[in-house]
């Protein structure tokens, strides 16, 4: 007789589809499609609004950074007690003059300044901090694709593993069928004993199996709640029923891909936002160069008066108003290495635009081929269906007709399920590849 072996193609069937996946059969609540299940995520998904509330924070100092636009103005007042008024009109070692202040003093007034040029200092450190508002928007968008990505992932594994529970439900109650009859053609004498003891072996095998999945499904719900910023435990179902359309997916070319890429991906986006900074950076230490001129104007009322002579222990109002030119000699030196370390920078950034440009190209083409060939494995697929169903049911009569054997039958049934298994899996892999090169281009 042939090797029996059952118990190394369902070891082979359960590693096939290791990963863990999210899953649970339908039950009362609603099931949930893909898009349903996007949506949800967008709203509630923890990353999702960390992403957004990094956005908020760079929009915030934006208008932080229009605040120092406006005019600088102060007011204040103090109040001191004064010591006594010696002056020392022959040097310090002579016998001082006391002149008459009172004990104590105070003053209020104001001090505006208004900033009229500084290299544009100001108003580029806005551009500034739009630009890393528009990354931050470019970072989220990304963590969006990724989210969905991630979920759709998710949400394929559980409907293939949906799949996986039914087929070997369906194969647990043919198999008790078979084995009654087996028992009963055993007890006729037409079979051996190994054949019943083999076929509860399998049966055996097939319970473990279900319960491995049914694990996974699990552990699959608490990954895919998680993902939609759920409880783990909350209860998901999904319309796994739903036929997977491939049709669509065959459409477009690399290249078309490519070109998208270039004009729709977050990361070469952010790339891009990279080399604008720096060059506004540059801008910005080169301003150093240039004179700061500013308006200025205080006005103070203080009691008493003595910072000019002749001293008056009355109140007294001085203020002053006018225009402010400053030019920092140093930076004419200090600024050279600083600019240089910020146009090193720009390179830097350009060079890596041009290697995440390659990255994404090469992405691109890895994913597309792997997409053509999961495609590919659906055909072949379904052309090992047709062919296993069509020797399960020869071997099967041959066996009734004791013109083969218990193992050959049985490993035909194995051969059968695994093809159902295969076709799932290469299906799920067509639609996650699709949205994997979808999520890299930037479109998902």
């Amino acid at each position: 007789m042939k090797q029996y072996k059952t118990d190394q193609i369902l070891g082979i069937l359960l590693l096939l589809f290791a990963p863990s996946v999210y899953a649970q059969h339908p039950e009362k609540n609603q099931a949930l499609s893909l898009e349903e299940i996007w949506k949800v995520a967008e709203m509630n998904n923890r990353l999702l609004k960390l992403s957004e509330l990094n956005h908020q924070q760079s929009k915030i100092e934006i208008l932080e950074a229009k605040d120092r636009l406006l005019p600088e103005l102060s007011v204040g007042g103090d109040i001191k007690f004064n010591s006594r008024f010696l002056l020392y009109d022959d040097g310090l070692f002579s016998s001082p003059q006391d002149v008459p202040v009172k004990g104590y003093g105070y003053g209020v007034g104001y001090n505006l300044n208004v900033n009229l040029y500084n290299g544009g200092k100001n108003k580029r450190n806005i551009a500034l901090k739009k630009e890393e508002e528009l990354r931050k928007q470019y970072e989220a968008d990304l963590q969006k694709h990724s989210v969905k990505y991630n979920a759709a992932v998710a949400y394929f594994d559980l409907y293939k593993f949906l799949y996986f529970y039914d087929f070997l439900h369906a194969e647990i109650e043919a198999e008790k069928k078979q084995l009654r009859l087996i028992e009963s053609l055993h007890k006729n004498g037409t079979v051996l004993k190994s054949d019943v003891l083999r076929t509860s072996v399998k049966l055996s095998q097939l319970e473990l199996g279900i319960s491995d999945v049914t694990k996974k499904i699990e552990i699959g719900k608490q990954r895919l709640n998680i993902l939609m910023g759920r409880a783990n435990d909350t209860e998901l179902t999904i319309k796994y029923e739903d036929i997977i359309e491939l049709d669509a997916i065959a459409d477009g070319d690399y290249k078309d891909y490519v070109d998208i890429a270039l004009n729709k991906s977050p990361e070469y986006k952010m790339a891009g936002s990279d080399i604008k900074w720096s060059e506004l950076n540059l801008k910005q230490v080169r301003a150093t160069l240039l004179p700061k001129v500013s308006l200025y104007s205080n006005y103070n009322y203080t009691y008493p008066q003595i910072s000019f002579y002749p001293y008056s222990n009355n109140l007294w109002g001085f203020g002053q108003t006018g225009i402010k030119v400053q030019y920092s000699i140093d930076n004419l030196y200090k600024s050279k290495h600083s600019i240089a370390r910020t146009q090193v920078v720009i390179n830097q950034a350009k060079e890596k635009a041009e290697m995440k440009k390659d990255e994404i190209a090469l992405q691109v083409k890895e994913v597309y081929l792997q997409q053509q060939q999961a495609l590919e494995s659906v055909e072949t697929a379904k052309q090992n269906m047709i062919k296993t169903t069509e020797t399960v049911r020869v071997i099967r009569s041959s066996y009734l007709n004791q013109e083969s054997l218990l193992t050959d039958l049985l490993e035909a049934e194995n051969a059968l399920l695994e093809a159902k298994f295969n076709l799932i899996t290469a299906q799920t892999n067509v639609k996650v590849t699709h949205f994997r090169l979808l999520a890299i281009v930037g479109i998902l």
